[in-house]
């Protein structure tokens, strides 16, 4: 709680929800990130544009940040090896729990999905129990 922020957290969601508002009243489409991501691999036609777009602009927003505020300072005490199986293992839950926690968690959330809301309940619990773990147990 050292660094609470409540105000710039409230914004950040809002950005979050607004653009994933957008994209589905604007192009019907859902603001996954692992789906966005993944129709690029085997895209269809139409498909690349928006999907390019979106993720050009969550590129885009970081260095944005960083041209205005400056670089924060961040620490990470986890060792490569650690990063990477942490990097499979959420590739590998978002396969199978088909999507991600931004499609699951803010989209399917809103459109009161109840597979969404189970997916949500599961990352939710499985992120407490990771933290729980790594903070006491290791």
């Amino acid at each position: 709680m050292e660094n609470f922020t409540p105000l710039s957290s409230l914004m950040g969601g809002v950005l979050i929800g607004l653009s994933a508002a957008i994209l589905w009243v604007a192009d019907g489409r859902i603001a996954g990130i692992s789906g966005i991501l993944g129709g690029l691999l085997r895209p269809k036609p139409g498909e690349t544009g928006w999907r390019l777009a979106f993720l050009a602009g969550l590129l885009a927003a970081p260095l944005l940040y960083v041209a205005v505020q400056g670089a924060p300072e961040v620490s990470v005490e986890a060792g490569t090896a650690r990063l990477v199986l942490a990097g499979l293992l959420v590739g590998f839950g978002t396969r199978l729990g088909s999507g991600c926690t931004s499609g699951h968690g803010v989209c399917g959330l809103a459109r009161l999905s109840p597979r969404s809301f189970a997916a949500t309940l599961v990352f939710m619990a499985v992120a407490a129990l990771t933290v729980y773990a790594s903070r006491h147990l290791a």
